[in-house]
């Protein structure tokens, strides 16, 4: 199995394809949204790419889970993630930090669950 460093490289080889940014900005932290202007068809193609970089599949919705923050999901109230949604983040998204988002769960944050080092620690998980 590749080390911790070995998959950093080349998720960020990945992003670097998929969004046209520079390695520089592809940090552990940088956000895919926020810093690297991430949109949503390219989820799809990050998905893609890491499935090919990595040799493995990654199941729709497994990596970047979809609809948990919708109003009709239950787990939103008053713009903020409820601790039942909460709770649903921590089991579909064990590999996101989760702890400084729940600190302030307002909705529009979700998306800086998103990060480089996420994406490395969901590899890590399923190269295991």
């Amino acid at each position: 199995m590749p080390s911790e460093e070995e998959i950093l490289d080349k998720v960020r080889g990945t992003l670097v394809d998929a969004l046209g940014v520079d390695d520089d900005e592809v940090t552990p932290s940088a956000t895919l949204i926020g810093d690297l202007e991430a949109e949503s068809i390219d989820f799809l193609d990050i998905v893609f790419r890491l499935e090919k970089s990595f040799d493995i599949k990654i199941p729709r919705g497994e990596l970047f889970p979809e609809n948990l923050a919708s109003a009709d999901s239950g787990f939103v109230a008053g713009g903020k993630v409820t601790a039942e949604g909460l709770e649903e983040l921590r089991r579909k998204m064990p590999y996101a930090d989760l702890d400084s988002f729940a600190k302030d769960p307002v909705v529009s944050r979700i998306s800086d669950l998103y990060t480089v080092g996420m994406i490395a620690r969901f590899i890590a998980a399923r190269l295991k």
